[in-house]
This record gives structure tokens, C-alpha cells and sequence, in this order.
């Protein structure tokens, strides 16, 4: 990649959620030329926008790369990726392989649990940004009366799930076992949705 706008698509695909200023300083342009190949980007539907509150005062843009923004990254590894799970499906039972991708979730929560024990839950979606945005994840969160609605903006699961949708059981499982409470998937972007939202009860901040 070596054009101004494939270096745009290559650093949100390593730093998602950039602002004009940091995707300017990264490109090394000015913020005006960025915003014009960012509307351009837009248009085709490679990237998507996003309000971010910080602090006092006006929020902030935050752009990101949509799914089809996303794909202009193919990745060797899908096929085999794709056979090996098209092997696992054929040689044991759905319910085995139901509880295989629960199990490596629970695993990843095992691992993590150490870091959210004692926080409230506040601090363990904090947490939970954190550690999903390592895994590939764009993630944020916000109250919505007496619910939490968790949104995954992108997923690095989405091609692999378009032929296997039971590994979307691994983030939700993941999310429930951190936060310590069941969730429930109201949007899916495998099914159309513009992101994956979970929603949970507002837990005691104090927990």
C-alpha cells in the first residue's frame, strides 16, 4: 500500500478508532486533506464514525474501519482457518462443538479474571475494552436507563463466522464470564446489524 488513502485504511487497521488529528500526523498530511479522503473512504463504505464524549466540551470524532474496509485486508490464514473448523464440524457432534468454542472462551475469562477481581462493573468494562481490543475487537459501551448495551463495532471474527457462526459464542461468552453476569445479543453483524450489541442490567458500581 503506498497511496495517501491506503495509508489511512493501513493505520486505522492498527490504531481503529483515530481521530483527523492522529490519522494526519500518522499519514503525515494536513487535517484538511485528511477529512477529504476520509469523505471519500466513506463513500465507498470502508470506514464509519463515530461521537466520543472526553471531558468537557464538544465530542469528538472517532473514525474507524467498517467490515468492508476491513476485507481490503485478506488474510492467508482464512482459508485454512475456515478447512480446519470445516474438519472439526465434520468429525464430532454439534454439541462438542458447541461446547469447544465455550470452553476456549472460558479459558481466555480464565486468564483475564485475575485483572477484574474486586472492580465494580464500571471498571471491569474498562477492562473488558481493553483486553477485547487485543483480541481484534472495537468496542464501547453506554447506560440506557436500567441496561448496559455493549456494542462491538468491528469483529475480526466476522469472515470466519460467515461460514461458522458458532464462534460468535466466544466474545459473548467472554463478556458474561468477565462481567460475572448473563448477556443478551440484540443485534449481530452477521445478521445485517451495523455492530453486535449485548445487553445486561445495571450491576451495583460498587460491586
Amino acid at each position: 500500500m503506498s497511496s495517501t488513502r491506503d495509508r489511512i485504511l493501513q493505520t486505522l487497521r492498527s490504531h481503529p478508532r483515530s481521530t483527523v488529528p492522529e490519522l494526519a500526523e500518522a499519514v503525515g498530511i494536513n487535517t484538511i486533506s485528511v477529512r477529504h479522503h476520509i469523505a471519500s473512504l466513506q463513500a465507498e463504505g470502508l470506514l464509519g464514525v463515530e461521537e466520543v464524549r472526553h471531558g468537557v466540551g464538544r465530542p469528538r470524532l472517532v473514525y474507524y474501519l467498517t467490515e468492508k474496509g476491513l476485507e481490503k485486508f485478506p488474510s492467508r490464514y482464512l482459508r485454512l482457518t475456515n478447512r480446519l473448523l470445516d474438519q472439526i464440524k465434520d468429525t464430532m457432534p454439534e454439541n462438542q462443538v458447541n461446547q469447544l468454542f465455550t470452553r476456549m472462551a472460558e479459558d481466555m475469562a480464565d486468564e483475564y479474571s485475575p485483572q477484574a477481581k474486586g472492580k465494580n462493573t464500571e471498571e471491569r468494562l474498562g477492562l473488558l475494552q481493553s483486553l477485547l481490543a487485543e483480541e481484534g475487537f472495537t468496542m464501547n459501551w453506554e447506560t440506557r436507563g436500567q441496561q448496559i448495551h455493549i456494542h462491538e463495532i468491528t469483529c475480526p471474527y466476522y469472515q470466519i463466522g460467515k461460514a461458522h457462526p458458532e464462534v460468535c459464542s466466544v466474545d459473548q461468552t467472554l463478556i458474561s464470564s468477565l462481567l460475572d453476569i448473563p448477556i443478551e445479543k440484540v443485534k449481530c453483524i452477521l445478521s445485517g446489524d451495523n455492530r453486535c450489541t449485548y445487553v445486561l442490567p445495571v450491576l451495583d458500581t460498587g460491586r
